[in-house]
């Protein structure tokens, strides 16, 4: 029995919210990380932007759970 897509839609944006919250505490915490802020101001741009995009990926799976299933 698969939910409806109401509830597939409200129970992933609670889970997607969560997800992002920890995501960007992990992202924060990293950016602090003593090796990071010694390393070169071209090794931080990159490190910033892979983090800053990173957490799609992980979404994806979710997005597509969200949407699948039949229509009430």
């Amino acid at each position: 029995m698969s939910l409806p897509r109401r509830q597939r839609k409200l129970i992933g944006a609670v889970a997607m919210l969560a997800f992002v919250i920890v995501y960007a505490l992990i992202a924060m915490a990293l950016a602090q990380a003593r090796p990071l802020q010694e390393a070169s101001k071209l090794i931080q741009g990159v490190s910033y932007a892979i983090m800053g995009i990173a957490w799609i990926i992980p979404i994806f799976p979710l997005i597509k759970w969200m949407e699948g299933g039949r229509d009430d």
